[in-house]
């Protein structure tokens, strides 16, 4: 079967749109995070203090819900836990929960670490992630 012309510039028209589409996607995504958004894995203290939130749960859960999300199953024997661990100036503190101990005008910093990053900074047994909080120093 025998392509025109016609159809391949209709081909590349198609797959033209599709690439900008993608593209100006991106872009709104880059400029909405550039708007207040902040980082997708971090969250600064000037963000902490705009929160008004009391602890620091709720600070991360107002502004990056998504830390808090189970993994779901996480090895093959169920050995780690799904839930990022939380880790408090270095020193590991427990499930995401935990937080909820922690007050908001304490925190400096939070950050998520993925499994893979967690592993490397963390080591292993952190397969659901880290969220890492590192306190303001008095």
């Amino acid at each position: 079967m025998r392509r025109t012309s016609g159809g391949r510039l209709a081909l590349r028209a198609v797959v033209l749109c599709l690439l900008l589409a993608g593209t100006a996607g991106a872009c709104a995504t880059q400029s909405r995070a550039g708007d207040g958004g902040g980082s997708p894995e971090f969250i600064t203290e000037q963000e902490v203090r705009q929160s008004r939130a009391a602890n620091a749960y709720e600070v991360v859960a107002k502004l990056r819900g998504n830390f808090l999300s189970n993994r779901g199953a996480t090895s093959l024997m169920n050995t780690s836990s799904p839930e990022p661990t939380v880790y408090v100036d270095g020193v590991p503190w427990g499930p995401p929960a935990t937080l909820r101990n922690l007050p908001a005008e304490q925190v400096a910093t939070i950050r998520l670490y993925r499994a893979w990053e967690a592993t490397t900074k963390f080591g292993s047994g952190n397969m659901g992630g880290v969220i890492e909080v590192a306190t303001r120093q008095q």
